[in-house]
């Protein structure tokens, strides 16, 4: 027999019903009736208001749901203290008052109506409330937290009708003194869904890959625990924006979905009052329907921001989650719809959202952050993530590849800043690794410095953290250090939770004989970065090469050499701390492993293993330090 598959969504429910209605028909059937057709009016324009629906009416009933849980609450008690208000008008026998429970949680939906326990438990809470008061369930305490201005009683564990576990309620009442906020306008209708494919373009909880609709009600095992977390938990709200699923059902479409979950933790990283995981170690995930608990241990997060992406051609759908993984209630839940001409609207108040619902005020910097755009071309936009796909892959092809899409983006767009910044950046990467040969250039050749540096030229007409980062590394290559810490310095004021950025700076410094401020920028880099790549183990081991700490710094390169064989970088400074510690067997070693990958081309006539090439690439400020690498790489054997 085969099962019918309704439609499920995540809602807030606010269930209202009037205490004593029988006996106030009883005393008075027309005036009670008049006075609750009046109540109900107001109920009903304030639940529009505040961006809500009615479901139906029953009598003197009222089933409403909202988007979000905040929303609904603040509905209900709004509304409370407005009938108290018209209450008093009247004899105290013949006052309505209403009972109202709040619940969130999975409803079915069938013929424009609601149903499910969500529902019924929003029944049973109602019931639970006194007359004129509010009650919620935990999931709602735990979705609003302390976002609004409320005292809450808890009442228990209630056993009620028809619901096998007990149920955690709370009497909500504003605090004294306090007032709620107005209530925003109702939400202006989306286009109808018309394909049956489309593109989500920011956030949705996706459980194993499933191409069923998000199920974000389904409750976890058991909230993630703070004590288990692998580092304490920051001081501001911390967030990690997990990997978009493509819902699109072309992987092709991919590029789109990671292109979406980047910007959105790039936007989140500006406002400086959060803290943003990295996407290198948000990544980590993709792919693997990871338990929200075990992310937010692993990353030291309280927040949880799971999301789809559905495109088809030029229509977009988002679906967006964010959860608490330290209660494993879920805070907003919201799906948005357009046209990829509105993508950057879309983008903006998923954003918003998040910021207000974690509490976060901006400041005047985070807004100007927040509102400068890149690019208002959605085609030049696609061709920049189409790239950015490649060049994040690291590999000499790829970044032919990426090259091509970046110069589609500029055509497209020739003020599109950022697409100049990952030009230059993909040039000055080809430049440093000698991967002209991929690039049709003369091997060798300066062209590809030559042309980073036109490009960044562009980019720096409004910059990027990129931009800087990438002008960061020129600038030490041409022993301006000074100058190269400026610019690292400005890529962080522009995003505070850029983790490149704190590891340019880092560089900068330990260069410029600063080793010891150094440490702190890549331990903040590693925090926003826990799944960080190899090259941060890399600057951390220049910064202890730098104040004298040889033995941790040999232990922290050969890490990353291990996670990294063809980090040339690394075993260079690694030889030259075996050769100053006198590790003489270590030296063999590791010079046999460097010998073993050259015979695969690794090494090069442009860049080989010798003092001069190594202070090359370590361009030191102070001759002491130079002469200090240069005295180790000579006692590990490298020649001049």
């Amino acid at each position: 027999m085969e099962t019918e598959q309704f439609e499920r969504k995540l809602v807030a429910i606010l269930y209202a019903d009037v205490a004593g209605y029988s006996r106030l028909t009883g005393a008075d059937e027309a005036g009670t009736h008049r006075t609750l057709s009046t109540y109900l009016d107001l109920f009903t324009k304030a639940i529009e208001s505040h961006r809500g629906t009615v479901v139906h009416y029953a009598g003197d009933a009222i089933l409403a749901e909202f988007g979000m849980a905040s929303d609904a609450l603040t509905c209900a008690i709004n509304v409370q203290q407005d009938l108290q208000e018209r209450d008093t008008e009247l004899p105290e026998e013949r006052q309505v008052r209403f009972r109202i429970g709040v619940n969130l949680g999975e409803v079915i939906v069938d013929r424009d109506d609601i149903y499910g326990e969500g529902v019924n438990i929003a029944a049973r809470l109602e019931n639970l409330a006194e007359p004129g008061g509010v009650c919620v369930s935990e999931a709602v305490r735990n979705a609003v937290g302390g976002k609004l201005p409320l005292d809450y009683e808890f009442m228990g564990e209630q056993k009620v009708k028809n619901i096998e576990e007990p149920v955690r309620a709370y009497h909500a009442r504003l605090a004294p003194g306090a007032e709620l906020p107005k209530p925003s306008a109702p939400r202006k209708a989306r286009p109808n869904w018309l394909w049956s494919a489309g593109i989500a373009a920011a956030l949705v909880l996706l459980i194993g890959g499933s191409l069923a609709y998000l199920k974000p009600w389904e409750s976890r095992e058991e909230p993630a625990s703070v004590e288990r977390m692998a580092f304490p938990l920051p001081d501001r709200p911390s967030i990690a924006v997990l990997p978009f699923t493509n819902m699109s059902g072309d992987p092709e479409q991919g590029y789109f979905a990671d292109g979406m979950t980047e910007d959105l933790i790039t936007d989140l990283s500006k406002v400086a009052g959060l803290f943003v995981i990295a996407r290198n170690s948000t990544f980590a995930y993709k792919g693997k329907s990871p338990d929200i608990r075990r992310v937010a241990e692993e990353l030291g997060v309280r927040y949880v921001l799971e999301g789809s992406v559905r495109r088809s051609g030029d229509q977009v759908r988002i679906n967006a989650q964010l959860i608490d993984a330290t209660t494993g209630g879920h805070m907003w839940a919201d799906r948005y719809d357009g046209n990829l001409k509105d993508i950057f609207g879309l983008q903006d108040e998923v954003t918003r959202n998040i910021v207000t619902i974690l509490a976060v005020q901006l400041t005047t910097d985070d807004k100007e952050r927040a509102t400068r755009k890149e690019t208002e071309n959605a085609q030049a936009y696609d061709a920049f993530l189409k790239g950015w796909e490649h060049y994040l892959r690291q590999r000499p092809n790829e970044f032919r590849t990426a090259i091509s899409h970046f110069e589609k983006a500029v055509e497209l767009d020739p003020q599109y800043a950022r697409a100049y910044a990952a030009l230059a950046a993909t040039y000055w990467e080809t430049w440093k690794r000698f991967w002209h040969k991929n690039l049709g250039l003369p091997y060798g050749s300066h062209e590809p410095r030559f042309r980073a540096e036109q490009f960044l030229a562009k980019a720096m007409q409004n910059p990027t953290p990129l931009a800087h980062q990438v002008a960061s590394g020129m600038l030490l290559h041409m022993q301006q250090h000074e100058d190269a810490i400026a610019e690292a310095q400005r890529a962080i004021t522009l995003d505070p939770n850029d983790a490149d950025s704190y590891i340019a700076l880092a560089g900068a410094l330990s260069l410029a004989g600063r080793p010891d401020e150094a440490f702190s920028w890549v331990e903040r880099a590693m925090r926003l970065n826990p799944h960080y790549p190899p090259y941060y183990l890399y600057q951390l081991g220049l910064a202890q090469f730098g104040i004298k700490q040889l033995e941790t710094a040999a232990s922290t390169l050969e890490t990353a050499t291990a996670l990294n064989p063809d980090d040339r970088w690394s075993y260079r400074l690694l030889l030259a701390t075996y050769g100053l510690l006198g590790r003489s067997e270590d030296t063999t070693r590791t010079i046999q492993a460097i010998k073993e990958r050259d015979k695969r081309g690794w090494l090069s006539a442009m860049d080989p293993l010798t003092v001069r090439t190594s202070a090359f690439w370590l361009p030191f400020k102070y001759p002491e330090d130079a002469e200090r690498l240069a005295q180790g790489l000579r006692n590990a054997g490298i020649p001049d």
